[in-house]
């Protein structure tokens, strides 16, 4: 089974070939732990994790690696400027900078198992690996492709003639510092340079995370972090590397730069990106409270999964709006899917035979640009085929979600509860009377319970 994927550095959509298969090399840019994980991050690695369970659904070999970004993101308007994210998130709340680390990886890693996202063969911090990054930039200045100032050491963009070559911006559109209060090194070459380490001086004095390097106590870029820890566990060369459409004209564009100067090799193949969450038609923010966790999900009752099936109904390249309506819609999608695997179990306790019609559906879509919506289109049908049996539908429907990840094989054999049973005995009696006081509230006793009720003309059931 091939796949196919679109590629921003070729911006066409190819045959995804790996450099040394089986072995697929794939890296994730990773959250900046200084406030919640929200849904627009659920988004992304969503995503990530559809990629990587297509990639081993197919035979490949995936070794993943995901950066947890603890130093060094800066907040400003260009990568030199602002407040670093971790210092600023320590002041808002009034902790340490490793605290308020610690909290969010930890908030972050809940969110990721409640949406089922597999996690990385190696989660990599970045303030375990500043030695892997004093190197880096030691070799760039070495090969004069970084220079230093009083302030920082940069790297030349005027150095790389193939600067710009992901996002195809060329460097006299770019806005650099456009805000007459953004204050930049007077000593860089160019106004687009970007900074490889930050020296702990002038505004970055009293930064609270430091390290000794060959130019000072400082702390690293954000941009060199990525670089330094592909570059250790996946080699100079990488098949995949995924983030945000965000970061393509800057952070991506860096990262290519800092790396093929340094190695002199191409060093990623394919780039894919995932484009922006919308909610409600705006983007997302605190201040319109519009900002929504996996907490927020939780306390209106929703499984967190039904996250996953709504997002996986548009295709990653496109920008996604996000609504609660939207959200109630998918969840009572989820608990379609989830009756009939209860249902289903109830009735056989078989596995039986994967449809290959469907099986050659499912892997179509998938193979033509991670095409979810399509699959999820071949889910639907399938579920309502009953030319197959029960036996080969709930086969051929775990075969799926081993990609698309909702965990439907955990679903348990749909159960009457003792106590269920005995109030639906005692509302059929009551609809028998004509009792239709005590049935409306045994059907809320049992809606509490969790089971949905069905009436007929002469009998009601549960489900």
């Amino acid at each position: 089974m091939a796949i196919s994927l679109y590629n921003t550095l070729t911006k066409s959509i190819d045959v995804f070939e790996p450099l040394n298969p089986p072995k697929v090399t794939l890296y994730a840019c990773g959250p900046t732990v200084y406030d919640f994980t929200h849904i627009g991050h659920m988004r992304k690695y969503i995503g990530d994790d559809v990629l990587k369970r297509t990639l081993q659904y197919v035979g490949y070999n995936v070794e993943h690696v995901m950066n947890i970004t603890d130093v060094g993101h800066l907040s400003g308007d260009t990568d030199e400027t602002g407040e670093d994210k971790l210092e600023k998130g320590a002041k808002r709340e009034g902790k340490t900078v490793w605290e308020i680390a610690q909290f969010y990886t930890d908030y972050f890693h809940t969110t990721m198992q409640a949406v089922n996202v597999l996690p990385p063969t190696y989660e990599t911090k970045a303030t375990d690996h500043i030695p892997e990054m004093i190197r880096l930039v030691e070799t760039l200045i070495t090969k004069r492709f970084a220079y230093e100032t009083e302030e920082a050491i940069y790297f030349d963009i005027s150095k790389d003639a193939e600067y710009g070559k992901l996002s195809r911006q060329h460097l006299d559109e770019k806005e650099i510092a456009v805000r007459d209060d953004v204050v930049i090194d007077p000593d860089k070459k160019n106004p687009a340079d970007f900074s490889l380490w930050f020296k702990r001086v002038g505004k970055f004095a009293d930064h609270a995370m430091y390290w000794t390097s060959p130019w000072g106590d400082g702390f690293p870029g954000w941009h060199i972090e990525c670089s330094a820890m592909s570059m250790k566990y996946l080699g100079e060369t990488i098949d995949i590397h995924t983030g945000g459409i965000d970061h393509i004209p800057v952070h991506h564009e860096n990262e290519i730069a800092q790396s093929e100067c340094a190695t002199g090799h191409p060093f990623v193949r394919w780039w894919i990106h995932h484009d922006f969450l919308l909610v409600d038609g705006v983007k997302m923010s605190k201040s319109l409270q519009n900002f929504y966790t996996i907490d927020d999900i939780r306390s209106r009752d929703i499984d967190p999964l039904a996250v996953r099936l709504l997002f996986m109904q548009t295709s990653y390249r496109k920008p996604l709006n996000f609504t609660w309506e939207s959200l109630l819609v998918a969840q009572q999608q989820l608990k379609k899917l989830q009756k009939f695997v209860a249902k289903t179990k109830n009735v056989t306790n078989t596995i039986g035979t994967i449809s290959l019609k469907y099986k050659a559906s499912f892997q179509k879509s998938l193979a033509s640009d991670l095409n979810t919506a399509q699959v999820l289109a071949t889910l639907w049908a399938l579920i309502d085929d009953d030319s197959l049996s029960l036996e080969d539908r709930l086969a051929t429907l775990f075969d799926i979600d081993t990609v698309l990840g909702l965990q439907l094989d955990a679903v348990a054999p749909f159960v009457i509860s003792a106590e269920a049973q005995q109030l639906l005995d005692e509302r059929n009696n009551a609809r028998k009377e004509k009792d239709y006081i005590r049935s409306d509230e045994l059907r809320v006793a049992l809606e509490a319970l969790g089971y949905e009720v069905l009436d007929s003309k002469d009998t009601t059931t549960l489900s």
